[in-house]
């Protein structure tokens, strides 16, 4: 028998040669289960047709089918120590696993650790598992035998002809569709976290279970590191750094809108700015339109078919209207204004204004999640044959801007989804011209089908942070729609009308959302181009409050963002509070200095530079923020 292996070519086998007996033959001791299609499959499954993909703990579905096992060992843990348990659903989730169950006097954190130590005994046992199919009149008596009641109620929830299977792995067996690993002795770390309430499948008519959280890994370093990147997560929380660090704040009465500091503001215009410097020499033209329309508009954006339950809507004088959670509809205003030409295509709109999104307040969370929000929101209109010029510049933009963060990215590409509007044939060629773009610029990209806009079909990006965390940023939506609802045209070389296409493209999406990812990701740290305050000067006693004024002066004059500290504390006092601030700079001047004419430099992190001249020091910091340079500030570049 020969199988293809995605990544290792053809691989011949034995008849009857099961998955393991391939994982073996190729001396990979990580594999943990097999892809076949859209089918996961145990190591211990006989081999079938088709081309074949092995699952290891990177990979999402490698990691679930492990942790999937983990939620057994805790069932059986808990079964040994509380017989009497009723164990409802233990599913793997993103980080972890859960299991739902009924225990005869409620359980406290307490006694995580006591059941924490006897799934580890289960996993010494190393047991293997086995999968069993069978009848549903089996699988009934096997549960009611068993006296699980929640078991019973998934069972008669199937439809008659569900396939049902069951696993065992030493005493215990469990309902479940897997899949699974090949034994308990895999999981060589795992950790209870949490036990909280739970509604067996939501119904709060019924009994309250306990749902029992934890994770596993397959090495205690592994373990270890997620462990420290939680709390390394807390401390770098942007609802925390952000207050602390004076740039925004909310208020009861604005929910889900920032109010945005002093410092805050510099960031976010910094932001703006840095757009600003990447758009502009494309051709972008930066517009600016209302924030309310009429309902007329919507329903001719199909806004209000589509996004109305996402919009606030008011009433005026007996009128209806809409507060903008986008700004299409309004820039399709603005190219209607005039006849156009094929010659002016490419035409490209910017704007930054605000947009609203009627979030429920339960899924509200500090900038990540807001009502009140600014886009770099554009939107280009074009003949079908420049489809993939500025689709490219487009992901120019992204390269541009993410490097430049140093955030990888992942690109995802987003079909139709079931409440589309237009032509399925406009579809069609929208999802073809998109996914050619991709493959001709040899770009990697994962499917969401169903996950497009309303409109038209998108590529979304993912980008990955510091910590490792993945986040939804960038947008570029092909859209074939909207300018046939408004009924835009253009006239082409032959003098004909002809209907333009859009593309959508917000680069680093909401500014806001950006901004709390950007707070975390460095952690509050921002490199000397981002950071709100680059410099900051400080006297040592009252005599050098001139010449740190003048320092201050010299450096804003060179575009350095700087200010004087002259409190009346200790200069190592304040050189801490600039650390704590996250400050690049911190420039000290005492009398030797003023002499001198120069100051004492110390870089975030306590990384001395010496004494550096006033106009020297101003010259490499302008140059380093003009080139947005990537850390701290190093004002000594590598190459010196």
């Amino acid at each position: 028998m020969r199988i293809e292996v995605l990544g290792k070519g053809a691989v011949d086998l034995a008849d009857g040669a099961r998955y393991g007996d391939l994982v073996e033959k190729l001396a990979l001791a990580d594999v943990l289960a097999v892809a076949v299609g859209d089918r996961i499959l145990e190591l211990f499954r006989p081999v079938e047709a088709g081309q074949v993909r092995l699952l290891t703990f990177a990979d999402p579905d490698g990691r679930r089918v492990f942790r999937h096992t983990a939620a057994h060992v805790l069932a059986q843990a808990v079964k040994r120590l509380y017989p009497e348990a009723k164990l409802a659903i233990g599913p793997p989730t993103e980080d972890g696993f859960f299991y739902d169950i009924l225990f005869a006097d409620p359980i406290g954190p307490a006694d995580l650790a006591r059941i924490g130590e006897e799934m580890e005994q289960v996993v010494a046992e190393d047991h293997p598992l086995q999968r069993q199919e069978i009848s549903r009149e089996e699988a009934l008596a096997d549960f009611q035998r068993a006296d699980e009641p929640f078991k019973l109620q998934l069972i008669e929830a199937l439809p008659q002809d569900a396939l049902i299977t069951t696993y065992s792995q030493g005493e215990f067996t469990d309902l479940c569709r897997g899949p699974h690993l090949v034994r308990t002795g895999l999981i060589k770390a795992l950790r209870l976290t949490s036990v909280a309430g739970a509604y067996f499948r939501g119904n709060d008519q019924g009994p309250m279970l306990q749902r029992v959280y934890g994770t596993a890994f397959p090495t205690v370093e592994e373990l270890e590191r997620h462990f420290f990147l939680i709390e390394e997560a807390k401390r770098r929380d942007h609802r925390r750094l952000g207050p602390e660090l004076d740039l925004f704040s909310f208020h009861d009465v604005a929910p889900g809108f920032a109010f945005w500091h002093a410092k805050g503001l510099i960031l976010y215009e910094t932001l703006v700015a840095f757009s600003h410097s990447l758009q502009q020499p494309l051709g972008y033209q930066e517009v600016s339109t209302p924030w309310i329309f009429k309902t007329e508009l919507w329903e001719t954006s199909g806004h209000a078919a589509h996004f109305k339950d996402n919009m606030f809507l008011m009433e005026a004088e007996d009128e209806a209207f809409g507060v903008k959670p986008m700004n299409c509809p309004g820039h399709c205003l603005l190219f209607k204004e005039a006849t156009r030409s094929y010659r002016e295509l490419p035409l490209r709109y910017a704007e930054y204004g605000p947009l609203t999104r009627r979030e429920r307040s339960g899924t509200l969370h500090g900038l990540l999640r807001v009502r009140g929000m600014h886009q770099d929101d554009t939107h280009t209109f074009l003949a079908p044959e420049q489809i993939e010029q500025v689709v490219t510049e487009a992901l120019g933009l992204v390269d541009a801007i993410y490097q430049t963060f140093a955030m990888p990215i992942e690109i995802h590409f987003s079909t139709r989804p079931e409440d589309h509007m237009g032509e399925e044939a406009l579809w069609d060629r929208a999802e073809s011209a998109l996914e050619a773009v991709l493959q001709a610029g040899g770009r990697p990209y994962v499917t969401d089908p169903g996950e497009g806009a309303f409109y038209g079909p998108k590529l979304d990006f993912v980008a990955t942070d510091a910590l490792g965390r993945r986040w939804q940023v960038a947008t570029i939506q092909l859209d074939f729609q909207l300018p046939i609802r408004f009924d835009l045209h253009y006239i082409d070389r032959e003098g004909k009308e002809k209907t333009p296409v859009m593309v959508h493209h917000a680069i680093m999406g909401s500014l806001e959302r950006f901004i709390g990812v950007l707070v975390e990701h460095f952690a509050g740290a921002f490199p000397l181009w981002l950071a709100p305050i680059q410099v900051r000067v400080l006297p040592i006693s009252e005599k050098e409050h001139q010449a740190a004024k003048e320092l201050a002066a010299t450096l804003r004059l060179d575009g350095v963002r700087a200010e004087v500290d002259d409190r009346n504390e200790k200069v190592g006092w304040r050189i801490r509070a600039a650390e704590q601030d996250k400050v690049p700079y911190v420039a000290v001047i005492g009398q030797r200095e003023v002499e001198a004419k120069t100051a004492s430099v110390r870089e975030r992190g306590g990384r001395d530079l010496g004494a550096l001249g006033h106009e020297a020091f101003a010259r490499k910091l302008k140059d380093h923020i003009a080139a947005r340079w990537p850390g701290p500030g190093h004002l000594v570049d590598p190459a010196d």
